[in-house]
């Protein structure tokens, strides 16, 4: 059939500066689309953000950073006044500037080489040296509000002194591992320490003879593993050694005895070692020579049951398998031994420390891929402890918080600490090419949840209206106009 032709003088009406028909399919579709954005919008978008705006401290509008990073650029940043001087945005892994704790939550004497472990709400410091020898004293804080702890007071005493000990929380007990004991000799006593589960009164230390290791250690690191502990170096009478030693636990959640896995690659002791992933670094301490840069990771090998097993057989403990020493970015910039160390969130920190000569108060961190990958150690002279620097401190993650407990600075010994945030606030203004972040309520607990709900009902409960009037106005173009007319007239 033939097209009707157009009568001889007309033409079609063009709209988006003449490109498209406005009678036309192209134009139709422009047109749906736009108002199907606009319904979505009215009617799910803006009611999310209202109630976000109301419980959150900041809401992003417009593009989303975390589901499109590569098109969200922010050429304005502000972050919150408690985030000093550090980038704006933080790097991933960076912590507030360390600030130091007030003098009545000091301990009551200058230590060094001291263990500090959480229990519970309660923060225990144990052993360490006087500056002459080792001493046996355990302090005990309690934790106030998960950021900050209360005055120190006298806990269970070791049955000797022991400093440079390795010391962890595992299956509800305290272990103290090794040391140097009151005659500056390397120990291989084991002691443990646990809590009434009714009171949360604590016992007495007690040696723990099936642990007792199978040669003298001190200034190893320990860690904990998914079926056990692992103890990584340390010296012996004679020196730093490469010794690995793993204890699994039991059926009873009891610890085994010591088995030896793969040798470190270099000989290493007073090093910070963390698990992260099926990764074991060992980053800094000793060797022969004196303080060192370099990082070891050794390979957890995690085995499953054989196939066709029967129902509830257990695979062997994991393991240790290998260590590997790379070159370059993966070492550290420079040499430290006796460092606070400590993982969290799956970043490794290194806090101050010594290169032989002083005390340190540099703090590096490096954030390790998945595949067992640290491309860079990353500093921000922000992040660094206060003057003196701080080396033979004892790191505790509470929280959100970190601690360093008492050391040695170039001033003598020190009984303070410092303690920083792992979690530098968000940028509370952003403003980008396609969205932007603003400050929020930050209405916290079941009021501000409520009214957040309340918010978002009566966002959507406006914008249906608003749909509604929009809806009448295009069906009913002439009174619209109409209306319009009469409105325009009066404002005259």
């Amino acid at each position: 059939m033939a097209q009707q032709a157009l009568s001889p003088g007309t033409t079609r009406k063009r709209v988006l500066f003449g490109l498209l028909d406005a009678d036309g399919w192209t134009w139709a579709t422009v047109k749906a689309t736009f108002w199907v954005v606009v319904i979505v919008m009215m009617l799910g978008y803006i009611p999310d953000r209202a109630y976000y705006f109301t419980v959150f401290t900041t809401i992003d509008i417009g593009a989303n950073p975390a589901v499109a990073p590569a098109s969200y650029v922010t050429p304005v940043n502000l972050c919150p006044a408690e985030n000093g001087d550090l980038p704006c945005p933080a790097p991933v892994g960076a912590v507030l500037p360390w600030q130091p704790s007030p003098d009545k939550i000091a301990l009551p004497a200058g230590r060094t080489g001291g263990a500090a472990i959480q229990l519970g709400t309660k923060l225990l410091y144990i052993g360490g040296s006087d500056g002459t020898a080792a001493v046996g004293e355990v302090f005990v804080a309690e934790i106030v509000d998960g950021s900050t702890f209360d005055v120190w007071a006298a806990g269970p005493a070791l049955p000797e002194g022991r400093t440079d000990a390795a010391a962890i929380f595992a299956g509800g007990s305290i272990y103290l591992i090794g040391g140097i004991g009151p005659t500056g000799e390397p120990q291989t006593s084991v002691w443990s320490l646990t809590t009434d589960p009714v009171t949360g009164a604590f016992g007495d230390w007690t040696p723990v003879d099936k642990l007792t290791l199978p040669e003298a250690r001190a200034g190893a690191a320990v860690v904990a593993a998914p079926d056990g502990i692992i103890l990584v170096g340390g010296s012996n009478a004679d020196g730093p050694t490469t010794s690995v030693w793993k204890s699994s636990f039991d059926s009873q959640g009891g610890l085994t005895a010591w088995l030896p896995n793969a040798d470190l690659l270099q000989p290493r002791t007073d090093a910070s070692a963390s698990l992260v992933g099926d990764y074991l670094w060992v980053y800094g301490g000793s060797d022969a020579q004196g303080p060192t840069a370099t990082v070891q990771r050794g390979s957890l090998a995690i085995p499953t049951a054989p196939a066709g097993s029967p129902p509830g057989t257990v695979a062997d403990p994991s393991y240790i398998a290998a260590w590997a020493v790379a070159e370059g970015s993966t070492n550290l910039p420079v040499a430290r031994t006796d460092a606070a160390g400590f993982t969290a969130n799956g970043s490794l920190y290194l806090v101050g420390g010594t290169d032989g000569s002083a005390p340190r108060g540099d703090v590096y961190w490096a954030v390790p891929s998945a595949q067992g990958e640290i491309t860079e150690w990353l500093h921000e002279s922000a992040m660094d402890l206060p003057a003196q620097g701080l080396a033979g401190g004892a790191a505790v993650v509470s929280g959100s918080q970190a601690f360093v407990i008492a050391g040695v600075t170039k001033g003598g010994l020190l009984g303070s600490t410092v303690r920083t945030d792992l979690a530098p606030g968000k940028p509370f203004f952003q403003l980008g090419l396609l969205g932007m972040t603003i400050p929020a309520l930050a209405i916290e607990g079941e009021i501000g949840q409520q009214l957040g709900y309340l918010n978002a009902a009566g966002a959507g409960t406006l914008d249906f209206i608003l749909l509604l009037l929009i809806g009448w106005a295009f069906a009913h173009k002439a009174r619209t106009m109409a209306i319009l007319e009469r409105v325009r007239r009066r404002r005259r």
